[in-house]
């Protein structure tokens, strides 16, 4: 019956009995301490009676003193110091009178109170007697046979007499008190001891026992027995409920070593899956690496003039298409450079004829003027240096009008190498893009990774496994993260320096097309020159012409 009472309640019975048996013992001592509280009481009324009796004696026997002296003398001091006497003895009855509270003195202090008023009397009647000077000596006679103290004697007498018994009483009354306090001091503790000394073996036996045996358990437990045999269960108070909660505590540690079991072969699998993953990874950063590596010395050659180059190295299947953009652009820039240089050569070589043409006309002419005779003479000459010059002109208008043809296809073909390091650019800008993506999916998955650790934490060691895997899976986020940030940081220079062959490339068409414009301005001056010519052969009179 007790093992299913709570330890509250067990203790509480413990105390009440011990509270119980010295509940008794406390209300025997309060009963022995009430009774010496109104034995003091009594005692301290009767010395106080006692004392206010002698006092009022004292004050009788003063107011006599007071009477004897006016009945000898007559004198009005002696009548005055009797009537302060008397008012003093008044004052002493009624502080006698006010000590009795209980009225214990009753009968005596009516017969002190008949004795004093008739001691007054007989007082009043001689000193009127005594007034008289003819009657004072009769006065004196009846003084010695009446007016004296013996009633009053006799009344504080019998208030000391019964003072003294109360004061017997009480202190017998004390001393049985005194008596009935230590017994119950004694009988009390002794009780006291026995009650504690049953209760502790009791309760040492309903709670330290059992507490013992669970703790043994719970050590065993915590050794890593986990075949311990949990005791106190059947009990249903607090132990037996603690003994429950161990026993679940035993349980959940069996199937968190079956949950550690499981979470060790998936780990073991997510390791193997982890190590595919990582070398899947650097084997396409070393593509990328490889492909970025050989562009990069590709568009520096370019920026460096070198238009022979051309990218050798074996790209990954995804970027072999970018490496025949770029070498497909090169050679078409390098073939349009060609092609320019060659029309500049020969616009060079006809601007030299034409101006070596120019210069004879000019030395001829100017001989003309200095001699009109050398001039007649000449004349054939200067006719057919005027048709060479002609001839000349022509010929430089058509290779100016070639190499304008030249300077044009040029420019379509730099446009093209424009528009092709474009579409590189382009592919650079969707790598990067697509690189942004990867970093994106690695930050959420870290995060994912991230709240579930936090929610394995909080389902603790049932989540530890998951936590496990939680770590590993944001770890191989932020890795991949990282290589993204990397490839990220490659294709932002790639494409810088793409962005600078469009640029240079820009500029060459740029270029090109200014050389289009001189030589559409030198096509001008040619075919002015040798319009110039036609008309100057067409103006020589008929005689003169060749």
């Amino acid at each position: 019956m007790f093992k299913s009472l709570s330890i509250s309640i067990k203790l509480m019975i413990a105390l009440g009995a011990m509270m119980s048996a010295c509940g008794v013992a406390t209300l025997v001592v309060l009963f022995s301490l009430v009774t010496l509280q109104r034995s003091d009481t009594a005692e301290r009324s009767a010395y106080q009676i006692s004392e206010a009796a002698t006092l009022t004696l004292a004050a009788a026997v003063e107011q006599q003193n007071a009477l004897r002296a006016y009945v000898a003398t007559g004198q009005e001091t002696a009548r005055r110091d009797y009537l302060a006497r008397k008012a003093a003895f008044d004052q002493a009855a009624q502080a006698l009178d006010a000590s009795d509270a209980d009225h214990v003195y009753a009968a005596q202090h009516q017969a002190l109170k008949a004795a004093s008023d008739a001691f007054h009397q007989q007082s009043q009647g001689l000193m009127a007697q005594a007034a008289d000077p003819a009657t004072r000596l009769q006065a004196e006679a009846r003084l010695l046979q009446t007016a004296d103290l013996k009633d009053i004697r006799a009344a504080v007498a019998a208030v000391d007499q019964a003072a003294d018994a109360v004061l017997s009483q009480r202190s017998a009354a004390k001393k049985a008190a005194f008596g009935r306090g230590y017994a119950a001091l004694v009988v009390g503790g002794i009780l006291a001891l026995l009650v504690a000394a049953a209760m502790t073996v009791w309760l040492v036996r309903a709670l330290s026992q059992p507490i013992v045996a669970m703790t043994r358990a719970m050590a065993q437990l915590a050794g890593g027995d986990l075949k311990v045999s949990i005791p106190a269960q059947e009990r249903g108070d607090e132990i037996g409920r603690m003994a429950a909660a161990v026993g679940t505590f035993r349980d959940n540690a069996v199937e968190k070593a079956r949950l550690e079991a499981e979470a060790q072969s998936q780990r073991a699998v997510s390791e193997a899956e982890h190590r595919a993953n990582e070398a899947e990874k650097a084997r396409i950063a070393e593509e990328d690496r490889i492909a970025l590596t050989a562009l990069a010395e590709g568009l520096s050659a370019m920026s460096n003039g070198d238009l022979t180059y051309r990218i050798e190295t074996e790209f990954a299947p995804k970027a072999a298409q970018l490496k025949s953009d770029f070498n497909a652009a090169i050679a078409q820039l390098q073939q349009a450079m060609s092609v320019v240089l060659g029309n500049v050569a020969g616009i060079r070589s006809g601007a030299a004829e034409i101006s070596q043409a120019a210069d004879d006309l000019s030395r001829r002419t100017e001989q003309q003027a200095a001699s009109l005779e050398e001039t007649a003479a000449a004349l054939d000459e200067i006719t057919a240096t005027v048709k060479k010059t002609a001839s000349g002109a022509r010929q430089a208008a058509d290779v100016v009008d070639a190499a304008k043809g030249d300077a044009e296809t040029s420019g379509v073909i730099v446009r093209d190498a424009v528009e092709a390091m474009q579409a590189i650019e382009s592919s650079s800008s969707q790598i990067s893009q697509i690189i942004g993506v990867i970093d994106e999916i690695a930050f959420q998955t870290n995060l994912l990774a991230l709240n579930a650790g936090v929610e394995a934490a909080r389902a603790g060691e049932a989540g530890r496994g998951f936590a496990v895997v939680a770590s590993e899976v944001r770890a191989l986020a932020q890795r991949s993260a990282e290589a993204a940030k990397e490839i990220k940081t490659l294709i932002s220079t790639s494409t810088s320096q793409v962005g600078t062959g469009v640029t240079l490339v820009g500029q060459t068409g740029e270029a090109l097309q200014r050389i289009v414009d001189r030589v559409a301005e030198i096509d001008g001056l040619v075919a002015d020159i040798a319009a110039s010519a036609r008309n100057r052969r067409s103006a020589w009179p008929r005689s003169i012409r060749p």
